[in-house]
């Protein structure tokens, strides 16, 4: 099976004024972008229903987060039914930053991940070790208990709408980057972890992309990976050679 392939771009808390958000969208709408590649954007809560308005339709747009209900009194969250209505396909879930920052814990991502499969959104899963995990071997361990929350709330057909992300936090903003080997390594690991804990078809379809300061300058020898389908961009997809990583597998 060819799986296609995937990059997403995390604005994180960026940009803050409305004229930086229209010349990144700008910088977009004008690219060459290889038509085979699966290109989706998640800019802060604030901007999604403007971005989606303006960028141009071969670009999907996602939620950097959203709650496990559909509505109620829980002030500053946004639930997944309110994201499909407004037109959103895609949200981000368990990224490191909300799993230490906001002590999201694993149980809490998956389900989250129900709700909003539920709802009929697709989720950017997000995993991945400390440096301190890494030291200790505890990689695999780590990313697969982070997996097993999922697969115990999750029924089989729901992986075909999760494209999981590995991102060593260790390697998230800091400049350091997986090698391809150490990529290529984790991401056969998760795959192996699928094929037992679900299914091996859910395996072989299941994209899983990579994250941790990737740049136009590495994103290509990483794409040759057999089993890195894509990438999850942070401080990249704020800059023009966003485009070249989206075009990574582009001859």
């Amino acid at each position: 099976m060819t799986r296609q392939f995937f990059v997403g771009g995390n604005f994180k808390l960026n940009p803050i004024t409305l004229d930086a958000k229209s010349s990144l969208i700008d910088g977009l709408n004008n690219a060459q972008l290889d038509p085979s590649t699966e290109a989706v954007i998640a800019p802060p809560a604030i901007y999604l229903i403007p971005v989606k308005q303006t960028l141009r339709k071969d670009i999907k747009v996602a939620a950097q987060n959203a709650y496990f209900k559909e509505s109620g009194a829980f002030t500053g969250e946004v639930s997944p039914k309110q994201l499909v209505d407004a037109g959103i396909p895609y949200v981000i879930l368990g990224h490191s930053e909300r799993r230490t920052l906001f002590h999201e814990d694993s149980a809490l991502v998956a389900t989250k991940t129900r709700a909003a499969i539920d709802a009929g959104l697709s989720v950017i899963f997000c995993i991945g070790e400390t440096l301190s995990q890494r030291e200790a071997n505890e990689t695999d361990k780590v990313c697969q208990e982070q997996l097993q929350a999922a697969v115990d709330i999750l029924k089989e057909a729901d992986w075909s709408k999760v494209v999981i992300a590995y991102e060593p936090v260790w390697a998230i903003g800091t400049g350091k980057v997986a090698t391809s080997a150490q990529a290529q390594e984790a991401h056969a690991d998760i795959r192996t972890f699928l094929g037992k804990a679900v299914s091996p078809a859910v395996a072989e379809s299941t994209r899983i992309i990579y994250g941790g300061s990737v740049t136009a300058s590495n994103c290509k020898e990483l794409a040759t990976q057999k089993d890195v389908d894509g990438f999850l961009v942070g401080g990249a997809s704020l800059k023009p050679e966003f485009v070249d990583i989206i075009n990574a597998r582009k001859a």
